[in-house]
């Protein structure tokens, strides 16, 4: 790439990443230029005649290049923001998505006063230290499988300022878990395993296989936690669940399976069943 002015690199940059692929090709080279420049939006706004350092020129290249190549913006700068809030994200973790917050505005409805949750496969950390940064008297446990995620957990609880009030327990689902909770949530694995060769580059490579795949049928983690949660939910308490395209009637019917109605549905801004509640079903 040529040194030339903001204004002619990004409209370079934003080109070559649309032949790529990407879906967001002008967000994206701005992004990398801001990291690669330590200049914020309101500098390139400002100066679109300023020319970059030889050295800035290189690692703007560099990133790039790696966008070129499908890997994530969040990735290639190492954080995702969600609900409002910066999350380290790594290869050990899924990558939060903005559909991901319709689990958040449900849960923020339904959680009482002084809430315990727990958050099942919790990943970055996303889903639990947003509803403990939203509500300050509440607290909870998140667990994962992977001690690399679970450690991406503990840095964003701390740097967020909810670790005190967040127990983080490795193992599987709710093998870890003791006590019960006012509300269960989780974002699982819900990919079927033989979809997954034909996911977009930038999840198929860059996402934690363990975090996409969901079974043959990519239902098995809502058996688990269909099977699971009567033994951790308290009186009165809720199951949230997102949930991929299609699949809210079977996932219903796996709940109601063991003993659960549907309280819920939940989509997300783009109108697509996102989210689904459950409470105990009635006697």
């Amino acid at each position: 790439m040529p040194a030339d002015n903001l204004a002619s690199l990004l409209a370079t940059a934003t080109a070559r990443l649309k032949a790529a692929g990407s879906d967001t090709p002008t967000l994206d080279a701005r992004l990398l230029l801001q990291a690669a420049t330590a200049l914020t939006r309101e500098d390139l706004i400002l100066g679109p005649d300023l020319r970059l350092t030889p050295e800035q020129q290189s690692v703007f290249e560099g990133l790039l290049a790696r966008r070129e190549h499908h890997e994530p913006v969040s990735r290639i700068l190492g954080s995702r923001e969600f609900y409002g809030r910066d999350f380290k994200v790594t290869s050990a973790t899924l990558d939060p998505r903005p559909d991901t917050e319709t689990i958040i505005d449900a849960a923020l409805k339904v959680m009482p006063q002084g809430a315990r949750l727990l958050d099942l496969g919790t990943g970055t950390g996303a889903i639990a230290i947003t509803l403990l940064a939203e509500r300050p008297d509440a607290s909870g446990m998140a667990t994962d499988l992977s001690p690399e995620a679970l450690a991406v957990a503990g840095e964003n609880a701390t740097r967020l300022g909810v670790a005190d009030r967040l127990t983080l327990r490795e193992g599987n689902w709710f093998a870890p878990v003791t006590g019960t909770f006012d509300i269960i949530l989780s974002n699982p694995p819900y990919i079927p395993a033989g979809d997954i060769a034909g996911l977009d580059p930038d999840v198929r490579n860059f996402d934690p296989a363990l975090a996409l795949s969901g079974g043959s049928d990519g239902l098995d983690p809502y058996r688990v936690i269909a099977s699971g949660a009567d033994a951790r939910l308290g009186e009165g308490g809720h199951v949230l669940v997102e949930i991929g395209a299609g699949q809210a009637g079977d996932v219903e019917a796996i709940f109601a399976a063991r003993g659960f109605s549907a309280s819920g549905l939940h989509r997300d801004l783009g109108g697509h069943t996102r989210c689904l509640g459950f409470n105990r079903a009635e006697k």
